[in-house]
């Protein structure tokens, strides 16, 4: 929840943003990031609104029969209560009338997990004389950024990914030169055994895809459609975990059951390079202190996938925000393709990058690591980021 402490760092952000205060709306959980921030016990049913004004007192606007939950909002903040809509109506011209108020909104829709807002509540506020913005920045910088204690524990588990997932590859590579019979959801099976051994949790998968299913980006696979492993496979693992109540990683291997063939080097080659052009652009411009969005980092490795041939092949964004709540979380995504992410990427903020090339029918290739944004450099993990293709 937000606190008395965070307040006067949150309302420099505010006047840094040029915004007159920051207004956060709520209805049955539907805008997450006004749940995380405002941190209220239980779902609440009704309407509510909580403004961070640049200076001065938060108010929040509550419902009188869901007084509970707001027995831990400050003691010195201000709480209107409304019973009937014009009540509540006024309550909000009185915040907003002749302000420019920073919500959960992005223009054209341009990246919908910052788009919480309603249409109507929008209208609302513009009637009651306020101006609605963009609160892109603001969910970066207090939303969507990492402790030191989230980024260590995502530290821990992306060592653990890298480890298993090396031992994949050599179970999967053993299997097909002693014989013996190894489908794509044994190996799911094995590593989840393995979270559990290391103290991590996943909420499915993890993703074990074999040549032709490794061109499906959401491939899962099951044990009533088996597929065995085989000499001369591509096999893509994809997997992600973390400790109880830490942050997620996430990350993609690849390799080949057998010496790759021509085509399967050629297509990891580009991916290859394609993740390392987008940390070489985040490099460059997080080490001297330029702004940097997620669309230009996804523009950056889709250059190369498109000189490499494969252009038409890359159908998903670069990467996915990753926060402390979410694995996909509500911060920049590296994305100028399935939306328009123009924000910035902020010192606290993490993501993945993951370029890919799906050929249908045939291969699949990705790889993935995971960024946070630090002060004045790019922190990557794992520490051992793949090179090669894994030859087993």
């Amino acid at each position: 929840m937000l606190t008395v402490e965070d307040l006067p760092r949150l309302q420099d952000a505010i006047a840094d943003a040029g915004v007159d205060g920051w207004l956060l709306y709520n209805f049955r959980g539907l805008n997450p990031i006004a749940t995380g921030l405002l941190g209220l016990p239980g779902m609440l049913t009704r309407r509510i609104f909580a403004y961070i004004p640049r200076e001065g007192r938060p108010v929040a606007i509550t419902h009188a029969i869901e007084q509970g939950p707001w027995a831990q909002w400050p003691a010195g903040w201000s709480r209107e209560v409304y019973s009937s809509w014009p009540d509540l109506e006024a309550h909000v011209a009185r915040l907003v009338r002749g302000k420019t108020v920073a919500m959960e909104y992005s223009p054209g829709d341009a990246v919908p997990y910052l788009d919480r807002v309603p249409a109507g509540v929008l209208e609302l506020v513009r009637a009651a004389g306020g101006i609605p913005v963009s609160s892109s920045d603001l969910v970066s910088r207090f939303y969507a950024v990492w402790t030191a204690a989230g980024l260590a524990s995502h530290r821990r588990a992306a060592e653990h990914l890298a480890r298993i997932a090396r031992e994949a590859f050599g179970r999967a590579g053993a299997s097909v030169r002693d014989g013996a019979a190894l489908a794509e959801h044994d190996v799911q099976r094995w590593i989840l055994a393995q979270f559990a051994s290391a103290g991590l949790t996943t909420d499915h998968g993890p993703n074990v895809s074999a040549s032709e299913h490794a061109a499906n980006p959401h491939y899962e696979p099951s044990p009533s459609a088996p597929r065995v492993l085989r000499q001369g496979d591509v096999l893509l693992i994809d997997l992600w975990a973390t400790e109880a109540d830490g942050v997620y990683a996430d990350q993609t291997w690849m390799g080949t059951i057998g010496a790759p063939s021509e085509r399967a080097q050629q297509v990891w080659t580009a991916v290859r390079d394609a993740r390392d052009a987008a940390l070489a652009l985040l490099k460059e411009r997080i080490g001297t202190g330029a702004p940097v969005t997620g669309a230009e980092v996804d523009d950056a490795a889709r250059a190369v996938i498109t000189s490499a041939g494969f252009g038409p092949h890359f159908t998903h964004r670069t990467g996915h925000s990753i926060d402390e709540r979410d694995l996909h979380g509500s911060g920049p995504n590296l994305d100028n393709l399935e939306t328009r992410d123009a924000r910035r990427l902020l010192p606290g903020v993490a993501f993945s990058v993951e370029p890919g090339v799906y050929l249908a029918g045939e291969l699949g290739v990705r790889s993935e690591v995971n960024c946070i944004v630090g002060d004045g450099e790019l922190l990557i993990t794992p520490g051992d980021i793949q090179r090669d293709l894994f030859v087993v």
